[in-house]
């Protein structure tokens, strides 16, 4: 008996509301290593359609994750940060493989990235206090801004950062509450599908992070036009098709990220994409005696 056999390729899906579809359009496209040009994968080539799926199954998430404590968020991209670690050399293969880099700089890369996770975990909580307090009045009233959640985000990832921009991008928009539907990068996508194998595993309810792989040409105007998205980070974009999508944005008021040139994703990130998708709530409430219950009258 012969111990020769046929290797079991895997076949790579869309993430959409915590499943993996295939392209409703049924189409695929080649991806090959960006060194050597071997074929690597196909990767399904999403549609129109695949994209108001991946809005329908966002905004379903909505209310509960921007609902859940800011605490409980921050357990949950902990949670992705440990199964991205124990994933760690698969990652480091494929980050390889679709940005031709050494094992040493693609184990650099995958390593920030998931360090990455665990810095937003620790943001869930503070950005609060960051970004919102108690205002000085003029008059005999509490005023006070607190930050929430956008709503429905489309982010088209970086073209070239496969694994550490697509994470910069992501987590920081759904550490504060919002939801969202990422355009993985062209050239390098499977890092991206492979990232949504991560996170179906890793308590992240399904829907709060829907991936899509195809040309951001095609898929990324229908998400910029459409009515149920809130806002739109352009990073992954050219000039001509970020002017494209931020006219298409305008129709229902989009906050809207504009691509920002050479931005290195190996940088401190700060909180600069953390308030990027937040919108500011402020109360006012008249100040008086306290009565036994503890509310102001």
């Amino acid at each position: 008996m012969s111990d020769a056999r046929l290797s079991v390729f895997k076949t790579y899906k869309l993430y959409v509301g915590g499943k993996f579809p295939r392209s409703e359009s049924g189409r695929v496209y080649e991806v090959t290593d960006r060194k050597s040009g071997d074929w690597l994968a196909n990767a399904p080539l999403s549609s129109r359609k695949d994209g108001r799926d991946a809005v329908v199954a966002a905004r379903k998430a909505f209310g509960g994750w921007s609902g859940a404590t800011a605490y409980n968020r921050g357990q949950v991209l902990h949670r992705v940060a440990e199964m991205l670690e124990g994933r760690r050399e698969q990652f480091v293969r494929e980050v390889a493989e679709a940005e031709g880099l050494s094992k040493a700089k693609a184990t650099a890369q995958v390593d920030a990235a998931i360090d990455r996770w665990v810095w937003y975990a620790g943001w869930t909580d503070k950005v609060a206090q960051v970004v919102g307090g108690a205002n000085p009045v003029a008059g005999p009233f509490f005023n006070l801004s607190t930050p929430e959640p956008t709503g429905v985000v489309t982010v088209v990832a970086p073209q070239e950062s496969s694994l550490l921009g697509l994470v910069s991008v992501i987590a920081p928009v759904i550490a504060t509450g919002n939801t969202v539907v990422v355009v993985a990068s062209e050239k390098a996508p499977l890092p991206a599908l492979s990232l949504g194998e991560v996170l179906a595993t890793s308590d992240v309810p399904g829907g709060v992070v829907n991936i899509l792989s195809g040309r951001a040409a095609e898929i990324a105007p229908s998400l910029a036009a459409h009515q149920d998205v809130n806002g739109i980070d352009l990073t992954g974009t050219d000039a001509e098709l970020a002017k494209e999508l931020e006219i298409a944005a305008a129709d229902n008021l989009k906050r809207v990220r504009r691509p920002r040139s050479g931005e290195d994703f190996t940088a401190d990130p700060g909180t600069d994409r953390l308030t990027s998708f937040l919108e500011t709530k402020t109360v006012w409430h008249p100040t008086g005696s306290l009565g036994a219950s503890g509310s102001a009258y």
